[in-house]
């Protein structure tokens, strides 16, 4: 069994005591840092690389705080100028998760990296962490790397903006395959509904 599978038990008994103390005491180090901190090295070597990072020039690592708890509608005094089904202000849930917004949010400050894939490291009662893995589409060593240079090509750029990555399909419910997706075609299933409920009167029928 290589090193890779015993960091992997590790994380997965998180209430081991070893594990309880070592994320208590990392997420005061996270708590002092800035929301967005570039970092040196994966702190999960393990899943990083399951997830394509590659220990070489070209590769980024962020970690980002996000915090955590449903989306408050931000409506002035809590005050909805309308209907009563519009009037909700506090018990309303945003619909993607934090793994996604934390991947906006590092996108917006790194303009000119691509990001690759994102993971859980931490949280605590008000935030959770995570690492973002971005790619440098301008470095020599990912253009000519074949493994990886497809996200050189235009149409990933911000992809986190737009669901393309790991999180972002999985909020739009691309984690099913088969007869259980077929709801899915045309990108979205709202989308779907929309067109197949609205009434087309050709011009000349």
């Amino acid at each position: 069994m290589g090193g890779y599978k015993y960091m992997e038990e590790l994380w997965r008994k998180k209430q081991s005591d070893v594990m309880r103390f070592m994320l208590r005491v990392r997420a005061w180090e996270y708590r002092q840092l800035p929301k967005i901190w570039k970092v040196n090295k994966p702190t999960r070597t393990d899943k990083a690389h399951r997830l394509g990072y590659k220990a070489k020039q070209g590769f980024v690592l962020y970690r980002v705080a996000v915090r955590r708890g449903g989306r408050k509608r931000p409506n002035g005094k809590g005050i909805v100028y309308g209907k009563p089904k519009h009037q909700g202000i506090n018990q309303l849930k945003f619909r993607r998760s934090l793994r996604s917004v934390a991947e906006e949010r590092v996108g917006k400050v790194c303009g000119n990296l691509r990001v690759l894939n994102s993971y859980w490291i931490n949280q605590d009662s008000t935030y959770k962490y995570f690492e973002i893995i971005l790619v440098d589409p301008e470095h020599k060593k990912i253009r000519k790397d074949p493994r990886i240079n497809w996200i050189v090509a235009p149409t990933h750029k911000h992809r986190e903006m737009r669901g393309l990555t790991s999180a972002g399909r999985q909020n739009r419910g691309y984690r099913k395959k088969g007869h259980r997706a077929n709801k899915l075609q045309g990108s979205s299933r709202r989308q779907n509904w929309k067109s197949r409920n609205t009434l087309k009167l050709k011009r000349y029928r």
